[in-house]
């Protein structure tokens, strides 16, 4: 064993592994047995070691003794020991291994198996003379088997809450491992993955006999795990999940990982026990190693791509009330509705804190019940483009120019007729009245506009009015500079603006009620569809 047991001392309040959690379990094993592991390495030391790999799933190490005798010391997968050995130590004595006493043996090996224990043989081989460079096959034959242990590796906490969570996500989970296939599936109903029906451990031996075709049934199929896999195996299923249009991630931690953490469309490595390459090799390094935190980072993504769509919704649906007042300038005899500057105190003054707000949205209620996007889906698609220009847009353009004409007709403005402008002050009352009705029925709007792009779907009151702090900042920073601009002397004078009274605020706060509840018409409608087609489907 390379690993090593660590006293309590300075900064270890408890005994601790340094070294393959694993190996550590053994050392604690012969602890408690009596034996002391770094006087027996002082004792024999290693003169070779072949070390483990995935395909042999055993290693082995030759000491010499100090009366001088050689033995080879082989730890690996029980029924790979139990198939190489001739013999069996009873009692300290090698007896010869006839299939009675091997059933007998590979029976327990399945039992502590299917209770979920992890379980390792051990076994033994003297030699005569020394082996030389001999290869691992010529080595680790004609064994004397000595037994083996079932170690309980229980599973992190919360892994069956983030398996559940997972599910619902409709992101699947599969367990590719080199356990004995009895613990694989043991373990998986432990924690969830898979259920108490039917379900297949899929070993890499049967994997390598199956075709591609057979391969990809089985993936589609019902449960399974995959067990006594090989790097080679998770490479090829990788590549088969990715050939049925799967987004596939995989976690690793070690040196044999590294292919399929390539492979992968999304590669995940341990950041506390995983190997230099295969956190080379992977996309994301796992600094805590708790499966867990993949789930959050899930639901972490999904809120940052959803609030990216809420943002650009809400720019879209302010810019057609900007550009209406201008094309019906173009086409029409009526006064300009909106100078530049204005335009310009919208779209760096009074917008930005909002916007920025809509991105750091908490997760909304119910985001990781929702199936994953297909990996063809733009964050920018039709139905953005028709939310915010076609929808929310038009809406709030034809409020604002409502609210324009609505004006000037009230001051006795008629279509045709030029605003003269007064002497003294180089502009018309009226139209500078009108100006500032445009003006503060796009800001007014773009509040609406706030609170409807918080869920594409969902009533802002489902979500919750004061779950963003920054929002309500944003707000109270908007309307604070809209007022300035209306009512301080010195601002209006450089702005172009007029006061307004309180007829034009109530039809300004009024057309932008209707937009608010046409929008949460919307959803609901929306809502309703989905719904139906969901009870159609199931």
């Amino acid at each position: 064993s390379t690993a090593a047991l660590l006293a309590p001392g300075p900064g270890r309040a408890t005994w601790s592994v340094a070294g393959d959690p694993t190996e550590g379990a053994l050392l604690v094993l012969a602890a408690k047995a009596g034996v002391d592991p770094e006087g027996a390495r002082e004792a024999s030391p290693p003169l070779r070691r072949v070390p483990f790999d995935s395909i042999r799933k055993r290693m082995s190490s030759l000491h010499r003794s100090p009366d001088g005798a050689l033995r080879l010391y082989i730890k690996g997968a029980p029924r790979e020991l139990l198939a190489r050995s001739t013999r069996v130590s009873r009692g300290g004595a090698p007896e010869p291994f006839d299939e009675a006493g091997r059933a007998a043996i590979a029976a327990r090996i399945d039992q502590a198996a299917g209770k979920g224990f992890r379980v390792l043989g051990f076994a033994y081989r003297d030699f005569e003379s020394d082996p030389g460079e001999s290869g691992a096959e010529a080595l680790e034959r004609e064994l004397t088997f000595v037994g083996f242990v079932a170690m309980h590796d229980p599973p992190r906490p919360g892994v069956e809450e983030a398996i559940a969570r997972c599910r619902e996500a409709g992101i699947r989970v599969l367990m590719l491992t080199g356990d004995f296939g009895p613990t694989a599936l043991a373990i998986a109903r432990r924690i969830g993955l898979v259920g108490a029906g039917p379900a297949r451990a899929v070993t890499g031996e049967q994997l390598a006999a199956m075709s591609d075709a057979q391969l990809e049934a089985e993936l589609t199929g019902g449960e399974l795990v995959f067990a006594r896999i090989s790097p080679e195996h998770k490479l090829r299923i990788v590549g088969r999940l990715q050939a049925l249009g799967e987004v596939v991630a995989v976690t690793g931690d070690g040196v044999n990982d590294a292919p399929a953490l390539r492979k992968a469309d999304i590669g995940v490595a341990m950041g506390l026990r995983g190997s230099d390459v295969a956190r080379e090799s992977a996309e994301m390094v796992l600094t805590d190693d708790d499966f867990s935190s993949i789930v959050a980072a899930v639901e972490e993504g999904r809120a940052v791509y959803a609030n990216l769509r809420k943002f650009i919704t809400y720019i879209f649906a302010h810019l057609v009330p900007e550009a209406v007042p201008f094309v019906l300038f173009a086409f029409l005899s009526i006064p300009v509705p909106i100078t530049v500057l204005l335009i310009l105190a919208i779209d760096l003054g009074t917008e930005t804190l909002p916007a920025l707000a809509l991105g750091v949205e908490r997760p909304e209620p119910g985001v990781m019940q929702t199936q994953p996007r297909a990996r063809t889906e733009h964050l920018v698609d039709r139905g953005v483009l028709a939310r915010g220009y076609g929808f929310l847009g038009l809406l709030n353009a034809a409020g604002v120019m409502a609210a324009y004409f609505i004006v000037l007709l009230r001051g006795g403005w008629s279509f045709g007729e030029q605003l003269e402008p007064n002497p003294a002050t180089f502009a018309n009352p009226l139209h500078l009245q009108a100006m500032t009705t445009v003006f503060c029925g796009i800001v007014v709007m773009q509040i609406a506009n706030l609170f409807a792009c918080r869920s594409a779907d969902k009533s802002v009151f489902e979500i919750g009015l004061f779950g963003n702090r920054l929002l309500w900042w944003g707000l109270g920073f908007e309307v604070a500079f809209m007022l300035a601009l209306v009512y301080v002397p010195a601002l209006q004078r450089v702005f172009g603006t007029a006061a307004l009274g309180p007829r034009e605020w109530a039809l300004l706060v009024g057309l932008a009620a209707l937009v608010f509840v046409a929008e949460e018409a919307r959803k609901r409608i929306a809502r309703a569809r989905r719904e139906r087609r969901g009870r159609s489907l199931g």
